[in-house]
């Protein structure tokens, strides 16, 4: 078929060829031509000839000759182009939204690894009223299936470097060289009509004087400020006045519940300071131990003045007030009882946090810390009692996922996040031991998620190393929520604490649960399949060799 440059279009008869406007000379007059003066269209009839498809129906005449090299394209040709443009639209939006939703998709996300077939959690991640919810499981992604044996190598490789080497236990000089402040500060024996370990100090200042005006803890934070105000308006009143010589309390924890986090911590808390004889800090995680003292506040804002000491103990001064008017009553005085009253601190970083350990010991060998926090704390407080509360880590892992993430959470982000933290995980144990990995600062700040804080047996291993077993209670969250009443009595039979009343103790047991999940969080839904199914490899051995610990199949969480 012949075609007319200047028209662009399907060669016309020639009786209406000749009428073109295009095809004319540069004499043409648009007054005097009668086709011009018309209607200004020029109809089109198509040969025998079948026409293209979208061809044109109808041309308009052009006047704008001087600009005929930008707006003289076919108003026709130029629908059909947004037409198709229209239609391709549709289709790949059509093809995106039926792939995502069946797993079709040709291009898969970097970090999608196979899917198993698995169990969805019968229990909610984070609601201890929600714990018995069901869902049913997601449609399995292709890619996934595809993709498995990726991850499963890596899992391999790590299962396969898996060994628990007991630490060597630093000697008490050793740690005193690390750090003689706090050595000069706390005694090494305490008041023995106190369960607490508390002791008689100097105070050197007169009534004009702020005992607080330097404690870190109300100078960084504003919500802590309302606190230490009342605890200067009463400081004068509980000093202890002997010899011309002013004389204050000070009190270490009788407990300490040291994790984990989104474990249920903060129920545990909440319900144990129901109860007459117990009292806490001030503040509900100082974390001194593993951050404060370092000067730790945010680990991504560095490192700011370390906090001494001393700001440590301020927060026990209300609890310790208390005792102290125990401790000064007549009836103890003269039948030389002891105070019933036990303080503790609830911070859930104390029994897995040692990342500051870098900046400030010596570097060993192996690479891995010469120095724990549990090391420390049984200097000065051999006798030290411990709470743990643990999770299935799987879904602790969702929930910790769902509580610190930002933006953009969801099953599949976080599926992503969880598969770049064992590549990272992998690379460390290829050339360090497990205990370097768990305790490496770099690799902890660099996986997305905290797969490290889910190996509840190298922590406790090694906290086993310093305290007897006796000394520690693990509990399980899947227990407490089912059982409440029966885990509270564990925990009352553990600390020593005096019996209840039915008042008392309904209280204590039927509360609402405390840190619940966040409704916004609650909408995303479960974790995918596939990422339950890796993260149970992942976390198989070392549930394994926790069970073998405590003797207890619980800990397998085989049936969550």
């Amino acid at each position: 078929m012949r075609y007319c440059i200047n028209c662009c279009i399907h060669l016309l008869p020639n009786d209406l060829h000749r009428q073109c406007f295009r095809c004319r000379g540069p004499d043409h007059n648009n007054q005097k031509c009668p086709v011009c003066r018309g209607e200004n269209k020029i109809p089109l009839y198509p040969d025998s000839k079948q026409m293209k498809w979208l061809a044109v129906l109808e041309v308009r005449t052009d006047h704008c000759e001087s600009w005929n090299g930008l707006f003289c394209l076919r108003k026709g040709k130029l629908c059909s182009l947004m037409f198709g443009l229209i239609i391709m639209t549709l289709v790949m939006v059509s093809y995106i939204l039926t792939g995502a939703k069946h797993g079709l998709l040709l291009i898969p996300s970097p970090f999608h690894y196979g899917a198993f077939a698995s169990n969805p959690s019968l229990m909610d991640n984070e609601s201890l009223s929600d714990m018995k919810d069901h869902y049913q499981p997601s449609k399995m992604n292709i890619s996934y299936v595809k993709d498995y044996p990726s991850i499963k190598l890596i899992i391999d490789t790590i299962t396969s470097k898996i060994e628990f080497i007991t630490r060597q236990r630093p000697d008490l000089e050793e740690l005193r060289k690390q750090e003689p402040h706090m050595f000069s500060v706390i005694p090494n024996k305490f008041l023995p009509n106190s369960k607490n370990p508390c002791w008689y100090e100097e105070y050197r200042g007169n009534t004009t004087t702020d005992p607080y005006a330097t404690n870190s803890y109300a100078l960084y934070s504003k919500r802590f400020r309302i606190i230490f105000d009342y605890l200067r308006k009463v400081f004068w009143n509980h000093l202890y006045h002997y010899k011309d010589k002013h004389y204050r309390l000070r009190c270490l924890p009788h407990f300490y519940i040291i994790g984990q986090p989104k474990c249920g911590t903060t129920d545990l808390y909440d319900r144990l300071r129901l109860h007459p004889d117990v009292r806490f800090s001030a503040i509900k995680e100082p974390h001194w131990w593993t951050r404060k003292r370092f000067g730790i506040i945010r680990l991504r804002d560095g490192f700011h003045d370390r906090y001494p000491v001393e700001d440590y103990l301020d927060l026990f001064d209300l609890a310790a007030h208390q005792i102290q008017s125990v401790l000064q009553s007549d009836a103890v005085k003269e039948r030389g009882k002891r105070s019933n009253i036990i303080i503790g601190e609830a911070s859930a970083s104390t029994m897995w946090d040692n990342n500051a350990w870098i900046f400030f010991y010596d570097n060993s060998t192996e690479g891995e810390p010469p120095f724990l926090i549990q090391d420390f704390i049984h200097a000065f407080q051999p006798n030290a009692k411990l709470i743990i509360m643990l999770r299935d880590p799987v879904e602790r892992l969702y929930s910790d996922y769902l509580y610190f993430a930002s933006a953009n959470k969801s099953a599949e982000d976080f599926h992503e996040k969880v598969a770049e933290s064992l590549q990272l995980f992998e690379g460390c144990v290829l050339d360090f031991s497990l205990r370097a990995c768990v305790y490496n600062n770099t690799l902890n700040n660099a996986m997305p998620v905290r797969l490290q804080v889910g190996l509840y047996v190298v922590y406790l291993l090694d906290w086993l190393t310093v305290f007897n077993k006796d000394q520690i209670l693990v509990l399980r969250l899947e227990d407490h929520a089912s059982n409440m009443r029966y885990t509270m009595h564990m925990v009352f039979q553990f600390l020593d604490l005096g019996p209840l009343s039915e008042k008392q103790e309904a209280l204590i047991t039927k509360s609402p649960a405390s840190n619940t999940r966040r409704p916004e969080d609650r909408s995303l839904g479960p974790m995918l399949p596939t990422t339950k199914a890796i993260l149970r490899d992942f976390y198989r051995p070392f549930n394994t060799k926790l069970a073998q610990v405590l003797f207890d199949d619980a800990f397998l969480w085989k049936r969550t």
